[in-house]
C-alpha cells in the first residue's frame, strides 16, 4: 500500500515543477522506478499559444533520472496529447524536464557533461547510468544550446593551430579572444581556405573591430589578416620568436658534441684524448641549462651552465644573445625601444643566428608590433595544452565534431 506521505516526501525529493510521484518500486538489479503524472489538466498549442483541456491519448515511457545515491532512478512520464480546439490538431504537451525523444532528463544530462568535462566519455560511461551513445547525444545537444560563439566585442584575436595526429601532419586552427582568454572555434584544419570560411561568417563589421591579431610566423595567417582586418595589426608571437632562437642554439650545441665525440675517436695521444673527454664531459646533459630561462635554473643546472661556457665559447655568446633578446622582450615598453635594442641585436647576433636573424628581418614590423602592448599567444599555448588533454582522452570521440563540441564546452558550458 502507498503512503499519502510518502509520495509527498517523494515529490519534494524529486523537485521537478509541476510534476508529483504517483507511486514508486523498486526492482533488484534495475534501480527505483517512479511513476509520475503532471500536476496541470490543459497544455498550450505550441501552434496557435491556445490553452487546451481536451485530453486525445496518453503517452507514457520511462526516462533516466539523476541516482539516489548508488541506486538509479527512472521516470515513468505520461506526455500528454492534447487536441487543440482551434487547430483542430493534435498536439503533444511540453515537459520542460526532458527533451522531446530523448530517454534522460534534463538534469541528467547536465550532470553528465559535466563528469565529461572533467574526465573523458568512457569513464562515466562505465558507471552503468548513460551509454556512450547518450553520452554523445548529450554533448551534441548541448552545443546547440551554446551561447552564440560569433564575438561581438573582440579586439584581440590569436591564431594558432594543434596536431590532432601527432607526426601526421594533421592540424587543426585555433582561434583565442586573447581578453577573455576563451576558446571561440577550433577548426578541422587550418588551411587559409577554412579559416577564412569561419572569420567570413563573423562579418565584415566584426572583422574591422579588430584591432591586433597575434600568430606564429606563418605567412598564410598574416595574409588572411592583411586581406579581412583592415584595421588589424599582425604581432609576431614572440614565443614563437623565442623557439627558433632556442631551436639553433641546440642545433650548435648538437654540433659542438658530436664534433667532439669524433675527435675522441680519432685521437691517440692520451693526454689530447682526456681534454677532449672533460669538454665532452661538460657539454654532456647541457641541453635545459642552455635552453631554459637562466632566472629558472635551479643550482645544479646553473653549474652545468658554468661548465658549458668554460668549454665553448661560441655558446658561452650565443647563450648570452638568447638571454639578451628574451630581457629585451620581457622589459621593452614601447616600439622605439624596441626597434633600437633590436637592431643592435640583430648586428651581434648575425654571425651566431643566421636564420634566426632572417627570420626576425622577414618579420620585423610584426615583431615590433608586441612593444607596443605585449600581445602574445602565450594565453593561446596555454589553451593549446588544455586541448591537447582533451585530445588524449578523446578516445571517447569518434570523430572531429565531438571533439570541437568538447573543446568548446569546457569554455562555454554554464555550470
Amino acid at each position: 500500500m502507498v503512503h499519502k506521505n510518502d509520495i509527498k516526501i517523494l515529490t519534494e525529493i524529486l523537485d521537478l515543477d509541476d510534476i508529483k510521484v504517483i507511486s514508486h518500486r523498486l526492482h533488484e538489479g534495475i534501480g527505483i522506478i517512479l511513476q509520475t503524472e503532471s500536476k496541470k489538466l490543459d497544455a498550450t498549442c505550441p501552434k496557435c499559444g491556445t490553452k487546451s483541456h481536451n485530453l486525445h491519448q496518453n503517452h507514457r515511457h520511462i526516462v533516466k533520472d539523476l541516482p539516489f545515491g548508488e541506486k538509479p532512478v527512472f521516470l515513468e512520464i505520461n506526455r500528454r496529447q492534447f487536441k487543440c480546439r482551434k487547430c483542430q490538431k493534435p498536439f503533444s504537451e511540453y515537459l520542460d524536464f526532458v527533451r522531446k525523444k530523448r530517454t534522460y532528463t534534463k538534469r541528467l544530462a547536465h550532470k553528465t557533461i559535466q563528469e565529461v568535462l572533467e574526465n573523458d566519455i568512457h569513464s562515466v560511461a562505465s558507471k552503468g547510468i548513460v551509454t556512450t551513445e547518450e553520452i554523445e547525444r548529450m554533448l551534441k545537444d548541448a552545443s546547440e544550446d551554446l551561447p552564440n560563439l560569433k564575438p561581438l566585442n573582440l579586439k584581440r584575436l590569436g591564431l594558432d593551430e594543434i596536431a590532432l595526429i601527432k607526426g601526421k601532419g594533421n592540424y587543426c586552427a585555433v582561434l583565442v579572444d586573447l581578453d577573455t582568454s576563451k576558446l571561440i572555434a577550433i577548426l578541422s584544419g587550418r588551411t587559409q581556405e577554412i579559416i577564412k570560411k569561419t572569420l567570413m561568417e563573423w562579418g565584415t563589421k566584426l572583422l574591422e573591430q579588430i584591432k591586433e591579431v597575434s600568430i606564429d610566423l606563418w605567412r598564410g595567417y598574416k595574409n588572411l589578416v592583411l586581406e579581412l582586418m583592415p584595421n588589424a595589426q599582425v604581432v609576431a608571437d614572440r614565443f614563437h620568436v623565442m623557439t627558433q632562437i632556442n631551436k639553433e642554439l641546440d642545433t650548435q650545441r648538437k654540433r659542438e658534441k658530436r664534433n667532439i665525440e669524433d675527435l675522441i675517436k680519432k685521437e691517440k695521444l692520451a693526454a689530447k684524448k682526456d681534454e677532449y673527454e672533460d669538454i665532452l664531459l661538460a657539454l654532456k646533459n647541457s641541453k635545459y641549462p642552455l635552453l631554459k630561462n637562466e632566472d629558472n635554473l635551479n643550482e645544479e643546472q646553473a653549474n652545468k651552465l658554468i661548465q658549458v661556457k668554460n668549454v665553448s665559447p661560441v655558446l658561452k655568446v650565443m647563450h648570452e644573445l638568447k638571454e639578451k633578446i628574451r630581457k629585451i622582450f620581457n622589459k621593452t615598453n614601447d616600439w622605439y625601444a624596441g626597434v633600437f635594442k633590436l637592431g643592435m641585436w640583430l648586428s651581434r647576433a648575425k654571425k651566431y643566428f643566421p636564420n634566426s636573424n632572417n627570420t626576425i628581418i622577414r618579420w620585423y614590423d610584426e615583431i615590433i608590433a608586441y612593444f607596443d602592448n605585449g600581445t602574445n599567444s602565450g594565453m593561446v599555448e596555454g589553451i593549446n595544452n588544455k586541448l591537447k588533454l582533451i585530445k588524449r582522452s578523446g578516445y571517447g570521440f569518434r570523430n572531429f565534431e565531438n571533439f570541437r563540441i568538447r573543446c568548446l564546452l569546457n569554455w562555454h558550458f554554464i555550470y
